[in-house]
Order: structure tokens, then sequence, then C-alpha cells
């Protein structure tokens, strides 16, 4: 139940201010236009990271790659590069206009970071990112590196011995958990990974078989991380990888925007004034797709569109800014119940730092029900032979949201886009799924076709 006196006003009065938030407690799916969206020129002087700060990220991660090699044979093939392919799925797009009876204008494209190699994941870009540069700092301040070697070195004996005396936490749904654990373990960390109740029985498994300490929790995702962090304050040799607030996951996860520049330019992909670039981003506390969404709104600026699809019973992003509350407002303030087979979206309260920043940048959210996540599973399955996990498929809805929705149709119009729109590129950040066991998977299948 919600309370009725919410962060010092009822029910009402919440309602009568964001008349939204009654479908929102009655779990509709909603699309929403960010008003505080402007031009990006008006917005680059208050963001707190720039352009530089992902060269760096993208720098440091090239540093790394002789490592990931040698470390992940599955990295080989892409030289120690963590990245993802850019697909086309012209199957999937005349399913979805004929199941939906609705015509998407433009080309539909799936970004796979649902098969990051080493954790299959979108996390695999944040997290590891910020395990690899706690290491590098560690190592260099300790005179054992310098940013002149080959950093295969770190795969030495020496140096996981160095790093057992160090240890890392992160609070987590269970993606975050997995690239964190797995990256952390290989290096030599002793790592703990606080998982909320929604987390997987198979990724929990996983990551004990790595050697991970796995502490299970009752509650949702924000008492796994108050717990992670409480317990890590006091070790001094722990470092907590914090995904409400965290600067350098953030920074991993937009190092993603330049390499789809590349990819797109490589399938000769124009995103110019003229043709625009939509993107379509599952989101949860927000670090994964609020960093993919600054980093190409570097790159691309007005060109590009992001939106967020949030589960219709987790919408804490969406609530967070239409509020301007951000993190000190939670879906379970309003009665919602934050329960959702996409357990990497179940997140009840937003980042307030990722909220911030994305605040004038990100075009809108969207929620998405259950149903149409599993519907959308099978759907890839059949037409394209590709398959995610359930809260990956948030993306392949926004498009459609878009088109058929009353508020897709407003912000089309507000931005002058109806004549471009046969131009537009479409693209559904798909941000898991390889490492879904094989009977689970099927699981999912089986529910959608039943």
């Amino acid at each position: 139940m919600y309370n009725n006196n919410i962060l010092g006003k009822s029910l009402e009065r919440w309602i009568e201010e964001f008349p939204l938030i009654t479908q929102l407690i009655s779990t509709e799916e909603v699309f929403w236009n960010n008003p505080h969206y402007r031009p990006f020129e008006q917005c680059a002087g208050e963001l707190p990271l720039e352009e530089k700060h992902v060269q760096d990220a993208e720098q440091r991660l090239q540093r790394f790659a002789p490592y990931l090699a040698k470390a992940f044979p599955e990295t080989r093939q892409m030289n120690g590069i963590i990245e993802s392919p850019l697909v086309q799925i012209p199957a999937m797009q005349q399913d979805v206009e004929d199941r939906y009876g609705q015509k998407i204008l433009g080309q539909l494209w799936l970004k796979c970071d649902s098969h990051l190699p080493i954790s299959g994941s979108i996390k695999a870009r944040g997290g590891i990112y910020e395990v690899l540069k706690y290491a590098e700092d560690l190592a260099i301040h300790h005179n054992m590196l310098t940013v002149e070697e080959d950093y295969s070195i770190l795969a030495d004996q020496a140096f996981k011995d160095f790093f057992s005396q160090y240890s890392i936490a992160v609070g987590s749904t269970g993606n975050l958990g997995m690239s964190i654990g797995i990256i952390s373990a290989e290096i030599g960390f002793h790592v703990t990974v606080h998982m909320s109740a929604d987390a997987k029985q198979w990724k929990k498994d996983l990551l004990r078989k790595k050697g991970v300490v796995v502490v299970e929790y009752a509650s949702d995702y924000s008492k796994a991380v108050e717990e992670g962090r409480k317990q890590s304050e006091q070790d001094p040799t722990c470092y907590f990888i914090d995904d409400e607030n965290s600067q350098d996951l953030f920074l991993g996860y937009s190092v993603a925007a330049p390499r789809l520049k590349k990819q797109l330019e490589d399938r000769k992909v124009i995103v110019d004034e003229d043709h625009p670039l939509f993107v379509y981003l599952p989101c949860g506390v927000g670090g994964g797709p609020g960093g993919v969404a600054f980093g190409l709104k570097l790159l691309y600026k007005d060109q590009v569109h992001c939106f967020f699809g949030e589960p219709t019973h987790s919408p804490c992003m969406l609530l967070g800014l239409m509020t301007g509350m951000h993190n000190k407002i939670s879906v379970q303030d309003f009665g919602i119940d934050n329960i959702t087979i996409a357990d990497g979206l179940a997140v009840g309260r937003p980042s307030g730092f990722v909220g911030k920043t994305v605040e004038g940048l990100l075009s809108g959210i969207y929620t998405v029900s259950d149903d149409q996540l599993v519907e959308l599973l099978r759907a890839l399955v059949d037409t394209e032979n590709i398959h995610l996990e359930p809260s990956a498929l948030a993306g392949a809805y926004g498009a459609i949201q878009l088109f058929k929705s009353e508020a897709g149709h407003n912000y089309v119009e507000k931005h002058d886009l109806r004549k471009k729109l046969m131009n537009a590129t479409h693209i559904i950040w798909a941000t898991g799924g390889s490492m879904v066991p094989e009977d689970i998977m099927a699981s999912y299948y089986s529910m959608a076709k039943s």
C-alpha cells in the first residue's frame, strides 16, 4: 500500500501535479515525453563529465586489452576489446509491425550487448571497466605498473597475490554482480556480491563457482546496495562499486557510443539532421542506459533521440525524473510492487547522479508489461533466432510505443521529425541474455508460446 503522506504531500496532491501517476499506480503502459529535454548545446555546460573523460576511459580499455586477451580467451578474436555486434533485424521489424498493426518508419537494428564477452550483458562495459580502473590505480600507486607497459603482465601470479590483499563489493539484481564478480575473481580480488531477492538462482550459482561470495537479501535492489555499502565502509581494504553513484561505471558504459558510431559508419548508416537516430535502452537504476545515452549525445547531439524502457511494475527513473525528486522517491512510495520478470530492471529507486546528468538529454521514457516482454522475446527467437533475457526486450517496445502512442506522435511533431522518419535508424539495445542457461531460456519461450 502507498503512504498517503509521500514526502510531505498527499497522494491526491501528487496526482494533481503529475496526472500520469494514476496510470503508473495502475501499472498501465505509458509513454512520457521529458519536458526537461533541451537542445544539447544548452545542456553541455551543465554536465558533470565531458568527452575527454570518455576518451580517457576508452584509452584505459585499450591498455587493458592485452590482459583481457590473455585472461579471457573469448576476447582474443577482438584482441581483448569487449564489444558486441550490431545487426539489422528486418524479420523482427515485420513481425512487430504485423502484431501491433503499426508501421515502423526507418530501419530496425539490434545492438547485441546481450552477447558481450566475459559476462554476457551491458554490465560487461561499466562493471568490468570500474574493476580494471581500480586495479590499475592500485598497481600504479604501488609501483608495480606503468601505463607504458604491456598490461598482459597483470595475469602473472605476482599480481594475483598482490590484488588478493584487497576486496571488492557490489549490490546487484544480477548482471552487474556477474560482471564484477567474474572479472574481480580472475584478477585476484576477494569479491562479495550483495544480491536482491529477484536475482536469478543461476546467476548466484555461477558466481559461487567462480569463487565469489554471494550474500542474499529478502528485500529488493536498494536494500542490497545499502547493506553492501554499509559493510564495505567497515573494511579499509574493501572497494565498493556503487551502482547508484559511480562516475566510473557511467564512463565505462559511455564508451559504447564511439564504438557504435564506427559500426554505423562501417555499415554506411547515415546519422545527420535528415537521418535521425532513435535508441531504446532498458532501464533499471539507470547507470547503463544513462552512460550510453550520455556518450551518444556527446557525439550526435540533437540528431540522436534516446528513450529508456522500464517495466510497468518498476518505473523508478520515470517517477524520479517526472517529479524532479530523483533518488528521493521510490515506486514503493506509491504502492507499486517492483515485482517483474525483468529482474535486471527490478529497481524501486533510481540513481540520483544519473537522473540529474541525463535530465536535459533524455527524450523520454516508456513502460512495458511483463506479458509484452515475453511476447517480444518469443518474436525475436522466431524471426531472427536471437535469444535475450526478458529485461533485454524492454528496448524492443520503444519504436512501437513511439509510433503507436499519442505521446509518441506529439514528440515527433514537436521536434519536426515527421518527414525524416523514412530515413530513421532505430536501435534496440539488447542488454543481456547470452549466459542464460538453455533450460531457463527455453522456459521463457514456452511461457510466451502458452
